[in-house]
């Protein structure tokens, strides 16, 4: 089931196209990355789809309803985290959650329970009472998290959601959101810490100049673009195998160890057994997600 369905969204600003005719779908409970350099276009589709700008052209629909006509239905069914808080400083903790949970219209007895809930999942429980001013910016970044979740959205988008935190408050919200994500909410991602998103979402958009250049799994795009492949081979026996069909080119090569740039890795593993070459170990080198970003954006640019 398509929670997200955008088909030809176009946005400009004067003359210049932000999102020049883009096209794709979430599906309910996918966990989807939207990637791009800055400047590409993806915050201006992530305000379009969270009703917080009109698009010039195209048809978008989340949860069902149409970010123009239907706007207040679709900010009823989603939450928006962003690095950049919304949050009152003078307020207490608890103070901000209720103030925002209200704007929901949900009652007291909730709003108490929900925020007990997923105050405590995130160590912060015994912080219900001060002001926002006094938290560090990763407690402050929590509450922020938990202001978005309270109302319980189907879709709940993240911006930057651990821009500038501590590594262990970085892995705390991530296994918070991957927990979500597992219970059922479907989660958009945007970030430019391109290992997060190789590590949580089911698949990725790249978007670059407004448009959409590649859309699919972490693992697909990767075997897609890959242009080489590279092995490490430890040898029982010192081999010369730099001459051997199929090796393009020699990276390391210390007698019984060798780093290699092969055309294709089956052929070249092929070549290996017929020439009875004995390995003690064999390792592949899969680029990462990073890698290929910089690959398409680039060739984009």
């Amino acid at each position: 089931m398509k929670v997200i369905e955008v088909r030809d969204l176009k946005k400009y600003y004067g003359k210049v196209k932000a999102v020049d005719g883009i096209s794709f779908h979430v599906e309910k409970g996918e966990f989807f990355g939207f990637l791009g350099p800055n400047g590409a276009g993806k915050s201006t589709t992530i305000r379009v789809l969270t009703t917080l700008a009109k698009p010039t052209s195209g048809e978008v629909r989340v949860a069902g309803f149409d970010v123009v006509k239907e706007d207040e239905e679709v900010r009823k069914r989603i939450g928006l985290v962003s690095d950049r808080l919304i949050l009152y400083d003078r307020l207490t903790v608890m103070e901000n959650l209720r103030f925002f949970s209200r704007l929901y219209g949900l009652d007291e007895s909730t709003i108490k329970k929900r925020a007990r809930e997923l105050l405590e999942l995130l160590d912060m429980w015994e912080w219900k009472d001060t002001p926002i001013s006094k938290l560090s910016t990763g407690m402050k970044q929590k509450v922020n998290l938990v202001r978005a979740l309270i109302p319980n959205p189907q879709i709940l988008f993240l911006d930057e959601p651990t821009l500038g935190l501590d590594p262990h408050t970085t892995r705390k919200i991530r296994d918070f959101i991957k927990e979500l994500n597992r219970k059922g909410t479907t989660i958009i991602l945007t970030t430019h810490m391109l290992h997060e998103a190789e590590i949580l979402c089911d698949r990725v958009a790249i978007i670059n100049h407004g448009k959409i250049v590649a859309i699919d799994t972490p693992r697909n795009l990767k075997h897609l673009f890959r242009e080489k492949e590279i092995v490490e081979l430890e040898l029982l026996n010192p081999t010369d195998i730099s001459n051997l069909d199929g090796v393009v080119k020699v990276l390391e090569n210390t007698g019984d160890y060798y780093k290699v740039e092969v055309s294709d890795i089956n052929t070249f593993l092929s070549i290996l057994s017929s020439k009875k070459v004995k390995l003690k170990s064999i390792r592949t080198h899969e680029p990462s997600l990073e890698e290929i970003f910089v690959k398409i954006t680039e060739v984009g640019s």
